[in-house]
């Protein structure tokens, strides 16, 4: 398994948008993924940055993303790991714990101190570290879990 980060637009980013758009986007949103997909290509070091986890046949297995934001209201920090993802026959070989290693030191790499991300998946973040912080809410108001991981291991 190869962890890239996506910088052109080719058939492999084709193929992620759409990855990204059908595992966490909304009918009709696949545009929001594309857009960012694509601006994001403008400068590889900054944010956001979208990665693929490829398996030797070049096939996407796992996905993640580290963003300015994500659409939470702790507007205050930053980055934020999003869009984990790893698909189901890969599941149970540790895809999800490298991916997140890797989230961790891409942060790392660019100067940030921790990364942060929510999820109401309860149990699996923390068994790799991250520590629940508190809650961050949405634009319904609803609230979900705000867990945060420092980087300096890296």
């Amino acid at each position: 398994m190869q962890v890239i980060q996506l910088t052109d637009k080719n058939e492999q980013f084709n193929e992620a948008v759409d990855l990204y758009w059908k595992t966490w986007g909304e009918e009709g949103g696949k545009v929001f993924y594309e857009d960012a997909m694509v601006h994001s290509l403008q400068d590889p070091s900054g944010l956001p940055s979208f990665y693929v986890a490829i398996d030797d046949r070049n096939a996407i297995i796992g996905t993640y993303a580290l963003l300015r934001n994500d659409l939470n209201s702790r507007q205050d920090l930053r980055p934020w790991l999003a869009c984990l993802y790893v698909s189901e026959d890969h599941r149970g070989q540790q895809l999800g714990a490298k991916l997140l290693e890797h989230g961790l030191k891409e942060a790392a790499n660019r100067g940030y101190g921790s990364l942060y991300l929510t999820s109401d998946l309860e149990g699996y973040y923390e068994k790799y570290g991250w520590k629940q912080i508190g809650l961050a809410y949405g634009p319904s108001g609803d609230s979900i879990p705000l867990y945060e991981n420092h980087t300096n291991q890296y």
